[in-house]
C-alpha cells in the first residue's frame, strides 16, 4: 500500500483512540524494532532471505507450535534443500518427510506449489504478495510474509498474534478489513520484514492470550488497553469474540475412542497397511494394522503398551498388541512387510511413528 491509500489509512489510525495520535508513528516503530533486535528468538528461518525457506517455515508453522517445527524444518531442508528438489520428489517422499507434523494437506499443497513454481515460474518465486497469492496453498498472510521478509515489499501481515496485539492496542473490536488496514498503517516501510516479525514476536512472547506481560512490552506507552487499566476485562471480551486461527477457540467437547493396533515384527521388517488414497483422513499414509474392536482371543502377554493420542477433536486410547498372529486380528489380515530401513522413505501416520519410536524400531 503506497501513496494516497497509505496516507488515508495512517490518518485514520492517528484519529483513533490510540496514543499514536499525539506521539507519532515513528517513535512506536523505533521502539518495537529496537526491542525486536535485542530480544527476538533465534529461529533458523529468521537467518535467511531465501523465499523457499521462508515459505516452508510459514507453511509448517500453520496450526503448529514453533518447538514442534524446529527439527522437522531442519530435516525437511536436508532432504529437499531447494524448490527444484521438492518439485521433483514423489508425493510419498514429501509426506514421509512431513510425517509427525500433522495436517497433511499442507504437505500436498506444498508439493503442488513447488511444481507450479518450477514449471510456470522458471524455479523463481514471484516477488510481490499479489503474485504469490496466485500460487497453490498460499493465502494473503503467507504471501505477505514471504514478500515482506524475502523481498522487502512494504506489505503488512496479520496472523492471530498480530490481530490480538492490534485489538488490545486500539481497544476496538476491529473487523478483519480494519485489522489489515491498521497493520498496514503501522508498518515500517524501511524494514517491513523485520517489523512484521516484530509484531508477531510481540504477540507470541509478550502480548499473549492470557496474562499478557504488559510491564515487558516495548510499546506499552502507546497501548490504549494497557493505559486504561482494563486489560483483564477487555482482553477476555476480545478472546470470546475472536474467531480466526490463533485465538482461543470455543469450547469443543472431545470425542473419546478406543482402538487396538497390532505391532508384528520379524527380522528387519514390520507389518504395515496403507490407508486408501481417497480416505478423508490421512489418505495414502501407512500405519500399523488397527481395529476399533479388540481381537479375540488374545493372549494377555500380547498387550504391550497403551498410548494416548489425539487427532482433531478425538482423543484415542490406543492399545498396542505385539506379535499377535494375524488370524487373531482381522485388521491385520491385509498389509505388507516393510523393511525397517525403508520406513523413513514412506509416509507413516503420527500415531505409528509414536509407537515405533517407543519400541526402539525407528
Amino acid at each position: 500500500m503506497r501513496g494516497a491509500d497509505a496516507s488515508s489509512v495512517e490518518t485514520a489510525v492517528a484519529a483513533s483512540p490510540s496514543p499514536l495520535a499525539g506521539r507519532g508513528l515513528a517513535a512506536y516503530r523505533r521502539a518495537l524494532l529496537r526491542w525486536y533486535d535485542q530480544h527476538r528468538r533465534g529461529l533458523p528461518w529468521r537467518e535467511t532471505r531465501d523465499p523457499y525457506r521462508i515459505w516452508l517455515s510459514e507453511i509448517m508453522l500453520q496450526q503448529t507450535r514453533v518447538a514442534a517445527v524446529l527439527d522437522h524444518y531442519r530435516i525437511f531442508l536436508e532432504r529437499f534443500p531447494n524448490v527444484q528438489a521438492l518439485a521433483t520428489a514423489s508425493e510419498d517422499a514429501v509426506l514421509a518427510a512431513w510425517s509427525g507434523l500433522g495436517y497433511y494437506r499442507r504437505a500436498r499443497m506444498l508439493h503442488q506449489c513447488a511444481n507450479d513454481v518450477v514449471q510456470n515460474n522458471a524455479t523463481r518465486f514471484p516477488q510481490t504478495a499479489k503474485e504469490l497469492e496466485r500460487l497453490p496453498g498460499i493465502g494473503r498472510y503467507t504471501a505477505a510474509a514471504i514478500a515482506s521478509i524475502a523481498f522487502a515489499e512494504p506489505v503488512a501481515v496479520v496472523d492471530g498474534n498480530v490481530e490480538r496485539v492490534l485489538q488490545r492496542f486500539t481497544a476496538i473490536n476491529l473487523t478483519a478489513p480494519q485489522t489489515w488496514q491498521h497493520a498496514q498503517a503501522l508498518l515500517d516501510n524501511s524494514r517491513p520484514g523485520d517489523f512484521n516479525q516484530a509484531m508477531m514476536e510481540l504477540g507470541a512472547t509478550v502480548c499473549v492470550p492470557r496474562e499478557p506481560r504488559c510491564p515487558l512490552c516495548p510499546v506499552r506507552n502507546w497501548c490504549v488497553t494497557q493505559q486504561s487499566s482494563q486489560m483483564t476485562s477487555r482482553s477476555s471480551t476480545m478472546e470470546r469474540r475472536a474467531t480466526k486461527s490463533g485465538k482461543t477457540p470455543p469450547s469443543i467437547r472431545q470425542a473419546k475412542k478406543n482402538i487396538w493396533c497390532v505391532l508384528n515384527q520379524r527380522i528387519g521388517s514390520i507389518r504395515l497397511v496403507q490407508r486408501p488414497r481417497k480416505a478423508a483422513l490421512m489418505p495414502g499414509m501407512w500405519e500399523l494394522p488397527q481395529s476399533s474392536e479388540p481381537p479375540r482371543p488374545v493372549r494377555a502377554a500380547a498387550h504391550w503398551r497403551t498410548f494416548r493420542h489425539s487427532i482433531t477433536i478425538t482423543d484415542y486410547t490406543v492399545h498396542v498388541l505385539r506379535n499377535t498372529p494375524f488370524s487373531h486380528a482381522a485388521a491385520a489380515a491385509k498389509g505388507q512387510w516393510i523393511a525397517i530401513g525403508r520406513i523413513p522413505q514412506i509416509p507413516i501416520t503420527g500415531l505409528t511413528r509414536k509407537i515405533l519410536k517407543a519400541g526402539g524400531i525407528i
